[in-house]
């Protein structure tokens, strides 16, 4: 039985993220990016949820309320771009400004994959499979979404960087590594005190902002090195 659950929220994590993964790599379709190094920053992805956990287990002793949450989110943002930085982003396949965005966004979904597992797994060995099927529309359709929209954050700051110096991409990806934390902790602390109506505007707010990351991700496929003069 045991087996069965973990395979019910393996497939349930691993299958709405794949969907995720296949829709943002299809618009980078006409120069697409080596499968090997997609799994790569997709397994780095699920990675970093081992990693997160007892630092965030750790912070449950030291923080409460709107703290504790910005420091979760912090490591969990921190991790996922410092991740990025040292496995993928240096990687001589990065060689256009819209690789930032699909890396960021790949190791994105990597890790709420194994997220989105691990939170169907909990009603799942309660015996409650409804409760599994809400937990994993709620997370396909939210937290995946504000994954995919943070780190994706960050890969937009350092694509418009990306023609400039390490030192202005250092600059940009801190800044946007900052924004990220920002959109992450207002959508966890919107969520907790939400009820059925409000949930609904923050979902809206959500897809709307991912919908301004897709027409960014266009924009971002026409960025040329400027021509000196």
């Amino acid at each position: 039985m045991e087996f069965i659950n973990f395979s019910i929220a393996m497939l349930g994590g691993l299958l709405p993220a794949l969907f995720w993964l296949w829709f943002w790599l299809r618009e980078d379709s006409k120069k697409p990016e080596p499968s090997g190094l997609i799994l790569r920053t997709f397994v780095a992805g699920m990675i970093v949820v081992p990693l997160v956990l007892p630092l965030q287990k750790l912070a449950l002793t030291l923080y409460s309320g709107t703290s504790l949450i910005l420091v979760w989110v912090t490591i969990e943002e921190t991790l996922k771009y410092a991740l990025a930085l040292g496995v993928i982003l240096w990687h001589k396949a990065v060689d256009e400004p819209i690789d930032y965005i699909v890396y960021m966004i790949t190791i994105a979904i990597g890790f709420a994959a194994l997220e989105n597992a691990l939170f169907i797994w909990n009603p799942l060995v309660a015996g409650d499979l409804s409760g599994s099927i809400i937990t994993g529309n709620f997370r396909f359709l939210g937290a995946t979404l504000l994954h995919i929209l943070a780190s994706g954050t960050i890969g937009v700051f350092l694509a418009f960087a990306y023609y400039r110096s390490d030192t202005i991409k250092l600059l940009a990806g801190t800044f946007g590594l900052f924004v990220a934390i920002l959109l992450h902790t207002l959508f966890n602390l919107f969520i907790m005190d939400a009820n059925g109506e409000t949930i609904l505007s923050i979902f809206l707010t959500v897809w709307v902002l991912v919908i301004a990351l897709f027409l960014i991700f266009e924009k971002v496929k026409r960025i040329r090195p400027s021509r000196s003069k």
